[in-house]
């Protein structure tokens, strides 16, 4: 037998990855819902539809500072008793004199009515004297106090804004699953609402795992590795939207990791650890989680699924509230792409959002790209849109080199399990990360 053709029949004794997938994300239910007021809902997402019980604006105001008067007795068809004729020069060859009979501001409350050839001097947002149907801007006038000689004769309706011209009361704002941004918190300020019903954002605690680990600050040695993925995983749950808490190192030591984790239910709607995922005789944590007792199996089930780089996956849940836990291998890159199609979307789920997974486009492929046969590849790339539509998408680096690949990348290149070799100007997948460029 060949070498392709063993690599064929280990890949086939592998766990489709959207198999593993829809298996992990049916045992996750979002987290119950919360009623908040508005100053808190921000970043949460919604539990439920909102519908907006008063119109925006609520009543007829001023969009400019100017003068509100009757179109009639502005227009260029109306010689009323405001008209005079115009200084040389000014368009026309008229202008019209009103009588300036107040004054209204944003908090002016009490209503006015206008009479034929008088006018209000008015502040933008304070509310329209009855009758009134156009403001004249202030530039458009000699700004008069006792009377304003005005200029120029916008159309009817310039210069205000309607109740309701928006928002009407009764109009579906946002429904459930939508995040809450600062616009639409905005929106719902507006229309009068001061609570929402989110789902609260999940509490996600990391724990990195393993004899081998000391802190950041200093170099690895020969028996030692920087702990990498507990600060980027923490990190990452936080630009999912949770609230993330590092709990940093947890040595190989079964009753540490035991007492760690249990202690960690308290605080947690989802536990992720990594390292220690693999076969190999320094994995503590699949051997503690997945261990059988009294001929039950452990809390975490650990699958071979065929993802690449990183195959070794855990799931299952812990604790006597059963947290769910997710299990990373300790190989940073791996760690880092198996969070984002393992654990982000469980994060996502948790918080009522929809949908859990990353946007993702088709893209022209602009370096010819080899991937392992039978697995599917995450490969860091840089995704650009072309000049008349579409994207293009340069691989960046991949397979061992997956982290600093991911440093640069605003992308990721999904390669399936049956491609080998993908070839430049190709048509590719891509999700897109939600990074700043």
């Amino acid at each position: 037998m060949t070498a392709t053709a063993d690599a064929e029949a280990a890949a086939n004794e592998l766990t489709p990855l959207a198999d593993y997938l829809g298996s992990v994300l049916r045992r996750l239910r979002a987290l119950p819902p919360l009623d908040l007021d508005l100053t808190q809902a921000y970043g949460n997402v919604l539990a439920e539809d909102v519908v907006a019980p008063h119109s925006y604006p609520a009543f007829d105001q001023a969009a400019v500072d100017g003068y509100a008067a009757r179109w009639e007795d502005i227009s260029g068809g109306s010689r009323g008793p405001g008209y005079v004729p115009a200084p040389s020069g000014m368009p026309g060859g008229r202008s019209i004199r009103l009588n300036v009979v107040g004054d209204l501001g944003a908090a002016s409350w009490r209503p006015v009515r206008l009479t034929p050839g008088s006018c209000f001097s008015v502040a933008a947002g304070a509310p329209l004297p009855i009758g009134a149907d156009v403001v004249v801007p202030v530039e458009w006038t000699d700004q008069g106090m006792a009377a304003v000689e005005i200029f120029r004769a916008p159309k009817r309706g310039y210069g205000l804004r309607r109740a309701g011209d928006e928002l009407v009361a009764g109009t579906l704002l946002a429904r459930a699953g939508a995040y809450v941004s600062p616009a639409l918190v905005a929106v719902f300020a507006a229309t009068g609402i001061g609570h929402v019903v989110v789902r609260p954002s999940p509490r996600v605690v990391i724990v990195a795992t393993g004899d081998e680990l000391v802190d950041v600050g200093r170099g690895s040695q020969p028996g030692q590795v920087v702990d990498t993925n507990s600060h980027a995983l923490t990190a990452a749950a936080a630009e999912a939207g949770a609230l993330a808490y590092r709990v940093g190192i947890c040595d190989d030591d079964p009753e540490a990791l035991r007492g760690l984790l249990e202690d960690q239910t308290l605080r947690a709607d989802l536990i992720i650890t990594t390292g220690g995922t693999g076969t190999g005789p320094g994995d503590m944590v699949r051997r503690i989680l997945s261990r059988r007792d009294g001929g039950r199996a452990g809390p975490v089930t650990f699958t071979e699924v065929a993802l690449y780089p990183g195959t070794a996956l855990g799931f299952g849940t812990v604790g006597a509230e059963e947290v769910p836990v997710v299990c990373l291998p300790g190989e940073p890159g791996a760690a880092l792409i198996g969070f984002e199609v393992l654990a982000r979307p469980a994060i996502q789920l948790l918080a009522g959002a929809e949908p859990v997974f990353r946007p993702s486009v088709r893209a022209h492929l602009l370096e010819t790209v080899s991937s392992p046969v039978g697995l599917r590849e995450f490969r860091p790339a840089h995704v650009a849109e072309r000049r008349g539509g579409g994207y293009t998408v340069q691989p960046l680096a991949g397979g061992p080199y997956t982290l600093s690949g991911l440093a640069e990348a605003n992308g990721l290149l999904v390669l399936g399990e049956r491609v080998t070799t993908a070839a430049a100007g190709s048509t590719v997948d891509v999700l897109l990360l939600d990074r700043r460029r």
